[in-house]
């Protein structure tokens, strides 16, 4: 299966570099989603607080759940 994408450029320039850039989006998302996870996970004993650890619990679990309701996911 092939599938063409086109556009009347430069009109549908927006248009286009969302298409285009749709795996450096993902890629952001993985970076970040990876980045709220390191926060919590290896936060130093000296920085640790239950409310710091919980936010960045649930950004991530936010960003998850957003990324699901759009159709998106990490796999």
């Amino acid at each position: 299966m092939k599938a063409t994408l086109e556009f009347n450029l430069p009109e549908d320039h927006i248009d286009f570099e969302l298409a285009v850039n749709g795996a450096k989006a993902q890629s952001t998302l993985w970076e970040f989603d990876q980045w709220l996870r390191a926060q919590y996970k290896y936060m130093p004993d000296e920085e640790y607080s239950k409310d710091k650890y919980e936010t960045f619990e649930k950004c991530r679990a936010q960003l998850r759940e957003i990324m699901f309701e759009n159709g998106l996911k990490f796999d």
